[in-house]
């Protein structure tokens, strides 16, 4: 039916123009966001999964960092018990040289005096053992404590790292053995090198904690990124499929803005039949 009061044509040009338009809007705000689902309103159920596992490997960043930090205060702990280890090394070399028969009085105080200042830096050594705040080596009366790193991302699980007590005090050679000057013989040795046993039985505890700070943080590390890109399989866009759907889209429309024209048209049209 002809009319000039409703021209069927043209609406359902409007109508098929306006999805056009439409459908172009939101492929060019996915090529801009480089998303398919960039708010609730894309696909609720899906940005809602997606948002979760975001907050699972945002919190993931805090637990890398508790381990980083556990790590480097394992790794000061483990340098200062190398660097005691040392020094135990050098004492007995001293004891050793003391036991010889013979040795006049002056060379005897000399090594005495060596030894004394050897075994006074393990406490300096081991007191200063600390990275933030936190010593595992000290004696328990200086700013000891343990590592309870987080594990995981709701903070239920952590990995933790006993403190060990490698101050002068603890390692059996301050109350007996305190200078060199008196008699020296084999069990004076052994007390030392039960001593040098103790911090590498100690030290060994250290770097086991220590790898295990090391291999936790790397299947984290995995885990966030195994998580990230769960997150953009769901959620990202493909970019040459827009890029392509874009191309069709802008010619669909200018193919419907010639429609409307067209349709437009056709009421001028009856003005013929009645000329």
């Amino acid at each position: 039916m002809n009319s000039v009061n409703t021209n069927q044509g043209a609406m359902i040009a409007l109508q098929n123009l306006n999805t056009t338009n439409k459908d172009l809007g939101v492929v060019q705000n996915r090529i801009n966001t480089g998303l398919k689902i960039s708010s609730a309103k894309d696909n609720g159920a899906i940005w809602a999964i997606a948002q979760n596992q975001r907050a699972e490997s945002a919190s993931l960043n805090s637990v890398v960092s508790s381990l980083q930090r556990g790590q480097s205060v394992a790794d000061v702990a483990m340098s200062a018990g190398t660097a005691i280890s040392d020094i135990l090394v050098q004492m007995k070399e001293k004891v050793l040289a003391a036991t010889e028969a013979g040795l006049s009085t002056a060379s005897k105080q000399a090594l005495s005096d060596e030894y004394t200042a050897l075994r006074d830096q393990i406490n300096t050594i081991a007191n200063n053992a600390s990275f933030d705040g936190v010593n595992l080596i000290s004696a328990a009366s200086v700013n000891s404590s343990s590592i309870k790193s987080i594990a995981n991302a709701d903070a239920t699980a952590t990995i933790d790292i006993a403190h060990v007590d490698l101050s002068k005090s603890n390692t059996k050679i301050a109350a007996t053995l305190t200078s060199l000057t008196g008699t020296v013989g084999s069990a004076d040795v052994k007390e030392v090198e039960d001593a040098i046993q103790d911090v590498s039985s100690a030290l060994s505890k250290l770097g086991t904690g220590a790898k295990a700070l090391d291999t936790h943080m790397t299947n984290v590390m995995k885990l966030q990124d195994t998580l990230d890109a769960g997150v953009g399989n769901l959620v990202d866009a493909d970019l040459a499929k827009e890029s392509a759907r874009l191309q069709a889209l802008q010619t669909k429309q200018q193919l419907g803005v010639q429609a409307l024209s067209i349709a437009n048209q056709s009421s001028s049209s009856l003005l013929g039949l009645f000329r």
